[in-house]
């Protein structure tokens, strides 16, 4: 599980660490492993280092500073580095004048576009984690003229380093090199980050603010049966889905459910036949009352706005387990709050809105900084929120997130969500944790949408039919 840690943190503990440490000492151990990654990229993108042209974007403050002494070590394997310093008075003292032992050149920013055209690597040197908002005028017009790959120190300069925001105009890197600890943005904002690399400087730091499960992580967790299961141990899954107009739905979360774990699922609604007929392991029966007990239950995907689907959601809520609730459900949740009041006080529950549902819940949208909305929304409904996205945030009540990056966009797809809620509900059955289960599941959902789509755009029944693959995949590592 990788943390990710908000820049006050890391400064405070930057600070701690730098009051023990000689002076430089740490800039120098930072630069070098940005010189080791640069002298990486050019020979993947080049074939070689020697001889190579490497610029040098810099700013004001310690940023600035890495690149310039990144620029030395470089020098020493015959690169040659250029420096284009975008506030000659400002910039690093000691970082300019190891270049300039190296014999690197310094130009002013008048001189930059010459000096990017022939580059064959750019290090972005330009702001660190103290900066916020886009890029200034100056630098956002020799970001433009970029044509080469770009090593961004820390993160990518004029991107929001807590939210992954980018307020204006700011660099796209093929690559950055943290140092002590990944930023929330490497994990809200990667395709700017480009591929991460994490330099340990030794840096002293509690809990994380956001986490990110990983395959060893998901498989880890993920239900299997022993040798003492039953069908009945491994948990029952209810799912109050569909409806004459959408059926599909309850088709979805049903199948998801079913191959997600090696339990029973049970479907309630008005697409029993349906389902039943698409998937006969089912037990399925015409309402929820009729249904049989469940240890968890799905419900919404579906299931319409109306008066038979507040009264669903209603039975659901008060059943005295765990609910995952979805789609309709959630629009229900906003037009209606009252319906939670047949929730049981304790009982757990998990949203999973996407933006313009979360916007009906919370009555705005999630903004920028979409983590600190969804811990709000959490807090508010002391639930388990999912706020769907290609970066999807998971929040609990007591304020722990974790993120999931979907694998590409196919999961952009009709009946995508309705897949999603029916893995959620199949952990909460086995009884997972409900921000682990909502966490493993957007993972595995994200893995099986990779796999159904091969490269071309998929449907939401071939995200259904690659689970086992998924599921295979992080079990086997």
């Amino acid at each position: 599980m990788r943390g990710f840690w908000k820049t006050d943190r890391i400064r405070a503990a930057e600070e701690r660490l730098l009051a023990v440490t000689p002076d430089g000492a740490l800039m120098r151990k930072a630069a070098f492993a940005v010189s080791v990654h640069a002298a990486e990229m050019l020979a993947e993108h080049t074939g070689k280092v020697s001889g190579r042209r490497v610029a040098l974007l810099v700013g004001a403050g310690n940023n600035g500073g890495d690149a310039l002494w990144a620029g030395a070590f470089l020098r020493r394997r015959n690169v040659s580095v250029t420096a284009i310093l975008l506030q000659p008075g400002k910039a690093h003292p000691a970082g300019l004048a190891a270049l300039r032992r190296a014999r690197g050149r310094v130009v002013a920013a008048d001189d930059g576009p010459a000096v990017l055209a022939a580059a064959d690597l750019v290090i972005d040197g330009i702001v660190g984690l103290s900066a916020h908002g886009g890029l200034r005028p100056d630098a956002a017009e020799l970001v433009a003229r970029i044509a080469a790959p770009v090593l961004a120190v820390d993160l990518p300069s004029g991107v929001e380093p807590d939210t992954g925001v980018v307020p204006g105009e700011a660099v796209t890197a093929t690559r950055t090199v943290t140092f002590g600890a990944r930023k929330p943005v490497h994990v809200l904002n990667p395709s700017r980050c480009g591929r991460v690399e994490l330099v340990d400087i030794g840096l002293e730091l509690d809990d994380p603010d956001l986490r990110q499960l990983d395959a060893v992580d998901v498989g880890l967790a993920w239900p299997v049966p022993g040798p003492e299961d039953n069908k009945y141990s491994q948990g029952v899954t209810g799912i109050a889905a569909g409806s004459a107009t959408y059926p599909g739905a309850a088709v979805l979360a049903t199948g998801s459910a079913v191959l997600a774990t090696s339990g029973m699922v049970r479907y309630a609604g008005p697409a029993a036949d349906v389902v039943r007929s698409r998937w006969p392991e089912v037990i399925a029966t015409g309402s929820v009352t009729d249904a049989g007990r469940v240890q968890a239950w799905v419900v919404g995907p579906g299931t319409g706005t109306g008066r038979e689907g507040l009264d669903v959601l209603a039975q659901v809520l008060g059943a005295g387990v765990p609910v995952c609730a979805d789609a309709d459900a959630t629009t229900l949740m906003a037009h209606r709050p009252d319906v939670l009041d047949a929730r049981d006080p304790g009982t757990p529950l998990v949203l999973t809105p996407h933006a313009g549902e979360f916007e009906r819940l919370m009555g705005r949208p999630p903004g920028e900084d979409r983590v600190a909305s969804v811990r709000e929304a959490a807090a508010k409904f002391d639930a388990v929120v999912l706020l769907k996205g290609n970066v999807t945030i998971v929040a609990d009540p007591d304020g722990r997130v974790l993120v999931n990056v979907a694998r590409g966009s196919w999961l952009a797809t009709a009946g995508s969500g309705d897949v999603l809620s029916g893995l959620i509900g199949s952990l909460l059955a086995s009884g997972l944790d409900p921000w682990l289960a909502a966490g493993c599941a957007a993972h595995v959902h994200s893995l099986a949408g990779e796999f159904a789509a091969r490269g071309v755009p998929v449907s939401a029944s071939g995200i259904v039919a690659a689970l086992p693959a998924a599921i295979r995949r992080i079990r086997a590592l």
